[in-house]
């Protein structure tokens, strides 16, 4: 389910605060250089080509900080792109897992010259650490779409979610409403914390021209979104591309820490069990919404292979998570 964004003008300044703290005391790659933000009168518009190509650097350094946090982290050259064809660009992919006790599922990092960068990291059944989504697509020349998602390993039935913010209860759905909320509250308090929600909600603020972008969604959209989806919408300027740099490191940054931290581990025995069992489910509808998403984009010919290609293998069992 969408996670909706409510600016509250009195509330805009500290929203911007929260956002640039969060931002700025990233640890992940310290060393690169961001560019400052300038105020609209002297904001510089950026080429889709220059835009994707500083995004696709990041991205790049992004996924080599988490396989040096990661040791099992392997490459896996049978699914890996470098100078593909794709949408009359040269598509490059790192496709990588984690057999081993890190149980990374599946990690993408693909990129399309001038038109899209996507970091898609699917966690193997031996945790319940959301999975990560960080995609930006360049619309057109003067257009760019941030999409950022942590995505639960549970069902909570954000789908369901009414315009008020509840949710059907026993009534409507009998003893499966208690599950649903049970899976809500244990997502709110390890992952979907205040600073979080501040720092993503916080970002339409912290963006030049940056719109909420508010679509219909699908049936697989809704079954796969977070509660944290955010998605924007943003002129292609220098220093929009530069926060959207800086947003998308931040979430990786929060992935990683998620991810090497031993809490998040199940026990072994019917937690891996039912957890792969949801995985399974999950990355299948999951490709399905990105074949949809993909289409529309790119046509259905280049947008199926960008979906192919990103998503992996889709049985959890590659990574010898099943047993």
């Amino acid at each position: 389910m969408a996670f909706k964004l409510v600016l509250v003008a009195p509330l805009l300044l500290a929203s911007a605060a929260v956002t640039a703290a969060f931002v700025q005391k990233s640890p992940i790659h310290a060393s690169i250089t961001r560019q400052t933000c300038r105020s609209p009168s002297s904001r510089l518009q950026a080429t889709a080509v220059d835009a994707i190509a500083s995004l696709s650097s990041s991205q790049a350094a992004t996924v080599q900080t988490i396989a040096a946090a990661i040791p099992d982290l392997e490459v896996k050259p049978d699914f890996c792109w470098n100078g593909e064809a794709v949408a009359g660009s040269s598509a490059t992919l790192d496709a990588r897992d984690a057999p081993g006790p890190a149980n990374i599922a599946w990690l993408s990092a693909l990129s399309v010259d001038s038109k899209l960068v996507s970091l898609t990291i699917f966690n193997g059944p031996l945790t319940d650490v959301p999975h990560l989504v960080s995609r930006c697509v360049v619309i057109n020349e003067s257009t760019m779409r941030l999409t950022l998602d942590a995505r639960p390993r549970s069902n909570g039935g954000w789908e369901m979610r009414r315009e008020d913010g509840s949710y059907p209860g026993p009534d409507e759905l009998g003893r499966q409403a208690f599950e649903f909320s049970g899976n809500r509250m244990d997502f709110e308090k390890k992952f979907g914390t205040e600073e979080l929600k501040s720092f993503l909600s916080g970002l339409v603020s912290s963006l030049e021209g940056a719109t909420p972008y508010i679509a219909p969604a699908s049936d697989l959209d809704k079954l796969t979104r977070g509660p944290l989806y955010t998605c924007l919408e943003m002129p292609v300027t220098d220093s929009n591309v530069a926060a959207v740099v800086a947003a998308r490191e931040k979430m990786a940054d929060i992935w990683l820490s998620w991810a090497k931290d031993p809490a998040h581990d199940h026990r072994p025995g019917a937690p891996v069990n039912t957890q792969y069992v949801y995985d399974t489910k999950f990355k299948q509808n999951a490709y399905g919404s990105l074949l949809e998403e993909y289409s529309a984009l790119f046509g259905p010919q280049d947008g199926q292979r960008l979906a192919v290609g990103e998503s992996g293998p889709l049985d959890e069992a590659y990574v010898g998570g099943g047993s």
